[in-house]
């Protein structure tokens, strides 16, 4: 199920239209932003949540919604957070690649770049610090969307921090010209 916030429009040619994720076997965060030079607009941030009792239902679900965002938004790019695996939770870290896995595909079948960014990547870029709690995430992206109040619900805005992070370590680079920030991506 998507939950939306705002309208579809598709971006003008010199605007680079990127969705981020931020996977979950329940909810999945999704935002959308255009970017035009110095400039980042919200165009949509939301949640998928997975439905069904098992494991391929759930994943089902994903795959089902994040098609759903990728073909209401037409982006250009997905950014997606990878996996932060702790040695006390790694079944927690193989369910997630679970999902992070069916999101990875619905955008490569939409003909998507996949950018992947670490956890304390993206905290580090958008405040400065690797290990910046969920509320410094979301005044972070509030304040570069200068949005009126903080980002909700929390998976929302740590999707629209992912989609961030690629403008400024991706993007942002190529729009002014400066060197080219190594970034992992599935394609060339």
């Amino acid at each position: 199920m998507v939950v939306t916030l705002s309208g579809m429009e598709r971006p003008s040619s010199t605007v680079q239209r990127v969705v981020g994720f931020d996977p979950g076997l329940n909810v999945t965060g999704y935002g959308v932003v255009d970017c035009d030079g110095p400039r980042v607009r919200l165009v949509e941030a939301g949640t998928v949540r997975s439905k069904g009792e098992s494991l391929e239902e759930r994943l089902h679900t994903i795959h089902a919604g994040v098609s759903e965002v990728i073909a209401a938004f037409k982006p250009g790019a997905m950014a997606i957070e990878q996996v932060f695996s702790h040695a006390r939770f790694p079944k927690t870290a193989i369910l997630l690649g679970h999902a992070r896995g069916v999101i990875c595909l619905a955008g490569v079948q939409a003909g998507l770049a996949v950018h992947h960014y670490l956890p304390n990547r993206v905290k580090s870029t958008l405040t400065g610090s690797g290990h910046a709690a969920k509320e410094q995430m979301q005044a972070a992206v509030q304040r570069e969307l200068a949005l009126a109040t903080r980002p909700e619900p929390a998976d929302a805005a740590d999707a629209l921090a992912v989609a961030l992070a690629d403008y400024h370590l991706r993007l942002r680079p190529l729009f002014f010209g400066t060197s080219i920030v190594r970034v992992q991506s599935s394609r060339h």
